[in-house]
């Protein structure tokens, strides 16, 4: 039997959408307000779900004071209030879009993760714009 834990989580952090190898029109029709060139913030919300079988001597599937800190000292000491083009070796190369910052904290936080269970992100760029990864495709 496998159960899932989550834990919601918060930052905010500023980006800009663009390719420098596009124009400024291309990059305006393609991306619109979110290539301001001045970037522009969101307030992230987070959830990142752990799916496993329950263990049976603590009962729990993850401790969810492990899955906090790990949020914490991975995701939001390394992403809020920062400039996620500018401050966040992630996104160097890599246009820091909702769906390649949950690729990016999936990426963060799976390495420390016991194996054997499951991690999926789900991350909130407004309250109604949210993506999903889970690492499986």
């Amino acid at each position: 039997m496998k159960v899932t834990v989550s834990r919601k989580a918060h930052f905010n952090a500023a980006h800009r959408l663009y390719r420098e190898d596009w124009s400024m029109a291309k990059n305006d029709a393609v991306f619109g307000k979110c290539n301001n060139p001045n970037y522009h913030g969101h307030n992230y919300e987070l959830i990142a779900s752990v799916t496993g079988s329950v263990d049976p001597v603590t009962g729990f599937v993850i401790d969810v004071k492990v899955l906090k800190d790990l949020i914490k000292i991975h995701v939001e000491d390394a992403f809020d209030h920062k400039n996620l083009n500018l401050d966040v070796k992630d996104f160097k190369d890599i246009n820091p879009t909702a769906e390649n910052i949950a690729i990016a904290i999936h990426n963060r936080l799976l390495p420390h993760i016991s194996t054997g269970l499951e991690l999926s992100i789900t991350l909130y760029e407004t309250p109604r714009n949210f993506v999903t990864y889970d690492g499986k495709s």
